[in-house]
């Protein structure tokens, strides 16, 4: 997973920095969604591993399957990337221009894990707790864990808060451990 990102980060960088120059943050963010979705596919997999296939005729594939979602500059990137063979990184570079855009907007996904479902307004005070917390606008994403028992589990960027019963349980067992 490092070595991926290693070699995707100077793609994510230099589509961010070309792209907040441009001031097309959002249509970057959903041109390398899209990308990384599409390299990710069974079929298009198959496709783009066949040896006889050039990079051009690689990034011609993934250009078509795209269809006019990709702008001019965003498809010379991906002749770019097929002309290096790395085709593959299209998920890894997605998710790291989405955290150059998030440091860039001073925000941050934040996924909430549940034992049972949050409401709305949990959801808001949690939120409101986390932005001031971080100095940062918080997106949540909420999903339910019915084996943490009971609390949450919060993870932001780095940042993991385990808060849940079975957390709570699992320290209490360390703790008693002779």
């Amino acid at each position: 997973m490092a070595e991926l990102n290693t070699l995707a980060r100077p793609y994510a960088k230099a589509a961010f920095e070309f792209a907040q120059s441009q001031q097309q943050l959002t249509q970057w963010s959903a041109a390398l969604g899209l990308l990384a979705a599409v390299s990710q596919d069974g079929t298009v997999r198959q496709l783009l591993q066949q040896p006889q296939l050039t990079a051009d005729a690689k990034a011609g594939l993934l250009i078509d399957v795209c269809g006019d979602q990709l702008d001019a500059q965003s498809q010379n990137f991906v002749r770019t990337v097929a002309e290096n063979d790395r085709i593959d990184l299209f998920p890894a570079i997605a998710e790291i221009y989405e955290a150059y855009k998030a440091e860039q907007e001073k925000s941050i996904e934040a996924e909430v894990t549940s034992a049972f479902a949050l409401s709305d307004e949990q959801q808001d005070k949690l939120a409101k707790a986390l932005s001031a917390r971080l100095g940062r606008q918080v997106r949540l994403n909420a999903s339910e864990d019915a084996s943490l028992i009971g609390g949450v589990v919060i993870r932001a960027g780095d940042l993991v808060i385990d808060g849940s019963v079975r957390g709570k349980l699992a320290q209490l067992a360390e703790a008693l451990k002779p």
